[in-house]
């Protein structure tokens, strides 16, 4: 359940004038991202269904990256699904950009925990399922700045959907309810201003150690808006 309190109102306006105004700015990188895609054939958008606020699906937006949806949930590196286009959107996060329209409708906002489909989001420890889906799911968090080279990480993997449940996952659960627990205005800023810099930053091998330790700090418990 929504809260409706001043500061989950602010954090609401926000995200929708954010949103709205990186949808007009952005334009030309849309309208040139659907152009390469339909001269190479195929659609320009790639639906996903996620698992949002309080457990309800919805229809996550991207970019298309791969020839074919089907397989592995997770992608590596070396996925031989990933377009030539495909590669140079998801090294640069571009991929992610029609997820602004998502934070306009609702179903996301700018920070909050990273949406998993639902068979990933089964393995999330039940004693904070809840309390994760209890805000709306964003665009970036804490666990996407840490695991911004995940694709390089499952790359070195045997089993690349193994080590995610295995390794990866458990690390973001500890990071979403860390997020959940501490999320502020100010923290939202921080975390948005940690992604640019994350992205402009030269790729590193592996995730930060010192986010994974912090987030291990934190227990479920009550934060200051949705």
């Amino acid at each position: 359940m929504l809260e409706r309190t001043p500061s989950a109102m602010t954090k609401r306006l926000f995200d929708v004038l954010v949103a709205a105004f990186l949808l007009v700015v952005l334009s030309p990188v849309f309208l040139a991202v659907a152009t390469v895609s339909l001269l190479g054939g195929g659609p320009v958008l790639f639906r996903q269904e996620r698992v949002g606020l309080a457990g309800r699906a919805f229809l996550i937006h991207k970019f298309r990256t791969m020839r074919d949806a089907t397989g592995p949930g997770v992608t590596s590196d070396r996925d031989p699904r990933i377009t030539r286009l495909g590669r140079i959107l998801r090294a640069t996060k571009l991929d992610e950009l029609p997820q602004l329209y998502d934070v306009l409708t609702g179903t996301m906002s700018l920070v909050g925990p990273r949406p998993e489909v639902r068979k990933y989001v089964a393995h999330w420890p039940a004693a904070v399922r809840d309390h994760i889906l209890s805000v709306r799911p964003g665009i970036t968090d804490p666990a996407s700045i840490t695991y911004r080279t995940e694709s390089a990480e499952l790359a070195l993997a045997a089993d690349p959907e193994e080590h995610y449940v295995s390794v990866v996952l458990p690390r973001k659960v500890q990071m979403y309810a860390a997020y959940v627990d501490t999320r502020s205005f100010l923290g939202d800023l921080k975390i948005l201003a940690g992604t640019v810099r994350a992205l402009v930053a030269p790729r590193s091998s592996g995730p930060n150690p010192g986010a994974i330790g912090a987030s291990r700090k934190s227990l479920p418990g009550k934060g200051g808006y949705v």
